[in-house]
């Protein structure tokens, strides 16, 4: 799920309570008109923003809902707990929207009108130094978004083996020297514990393959991925979706990379997560519960992407449950 941190968000300025300290955003909402067009918001609907974060696109779908209307917001990371507006007609969940139907249904909800996703890590968790996200401060390895768990980017640079750091680096950050990374890596922490973002930083400079900057924020992608298990928890999110859904209720997902709008557009199309070529002596055609609204992903406009330079790789994707007798 994964902004890089060359892509966040637009809009207007968000009033004090949606910002981290006294002068900076906690997190700007990314394609927000767009992704809350596309939802059809119903007043007296129920709908879930999967990523809290700063409140933004939460705010505004309660603008547009009734006194009736109700919006069920999830985040994992507690932090995001700092921005909820006082409004009876929210529900925040401090879980990972892997969870959604779960948590919903411990709610009394089994169906809502509309879901949201805005994937990646918020302006705030890159800005905090502690957190280990960014590759511009030194800190400790850590990058998880729920620090209730244990594993961290120093649990998987200082215990997983070569070939599954070589794998896990080509696929999550798409780096073209991946083989090599794992074997320096793996060599470096016999003599060297890599720590900190400074400790891997120094032990890769020797392979860096083309803009030192883009090079470390893949590896740093990479790795934040994999603690995070992000890819997995998309999944089991985008399989839950057309169960929670009202027929001709919506559902608009914002990606940051490749590997997650690929997701989302074959989940949205064909139904399922899995690539449809991994079996080709399947007889089994998935069930289409979804239709795509959006037939290409929306992104953002020259404006949005002057404003805000991190918004630069989002890709919006809207697709609608179907009608019974469609």
């Amino acid at each position: 799920m994964s902004k890089t941190e060359n892509s966040s968000s637009p809009g207007s300025k968000s009033p004090s309570r949606y910002e981290s300290g006294p002068n900076s955003p906690y997190h700007t909402p990314v394609l927000l008109k767009e992704a809350i067009d596309g939802l059809k918001i119903a007043p007296n609907g129920i709908y879930v923003d999967c990523t809290f974060g700063g409140g933004g696109h939460s705010k505004a779908i309660l603008e547009r809902l009734a006194a009736s209307g109700k919006l069920v917001a999830f985040d994992q990371d507690e932090d995001a707990k700092k921005n909820l507006p006082s409004d009876e007609r929210l529900i925040f969940i401090q879980q990972n929207f892997r969870h959604l139907q779960r948590f919903l249904q411990l709610h009394n909800i089994s169906v809502v009108d509309g879901i949201l996703a805005d994937l990646g890590v918020s302006s705030h968790q890159f800005d905090e130094p502690q957190r280990g996200f960014s590759t511009r401060f030194n800190a400790g390895l850590d990058m998880r978004m729920d620090r209730r768990e244990s594993k961290t980017a120093f649990n998987v640079i200082s215990t997983y083996g070569q070939s599954e750091l070589h794998k896990l680096f080509e696929r999550y950050g798409e780096i073209t020297n991946a083989k090599t990374l794992a074997k320096t890596i793996t060599e470096v922490r016999e003599t060297v514990p890599l720590r900190t973002v400074d400790d891997l930083k120094n032990a890769l400079r020797g392979i860096v393959k083309g803009n030192p900057k883009k090079y470390f924020a893949q590896v740093f992608q990479a790795l934040r991925i994999e603690v995070n298990d992000e890819i997995g928890a998309l999944k089991e999110m985008l399989q839950e979706v057309p169960h929670l859904l009202k027929p001709g209720g919506r559902v608009a997902i914002i990606t940051f990379h490749s590997l997650e709008d690929r997701l989302v557009k074959n989940f949205f199309r064909y139904g399922t997560v899995e690539q449809l070529e991994e079996n080709p002596f399947s007889t089994a055609a998935p069930v289409k519960e979804l239709k795509m609204v959006t037939k290409k992903p929306i992104t953002p406009g020259e404006n949005e992407k002057k404003r805000n330079p991190r918004s630069a790789s989002a890709k919006l994707r809207v697709a609608e449950k179907r009608m019974s007798n469609e």
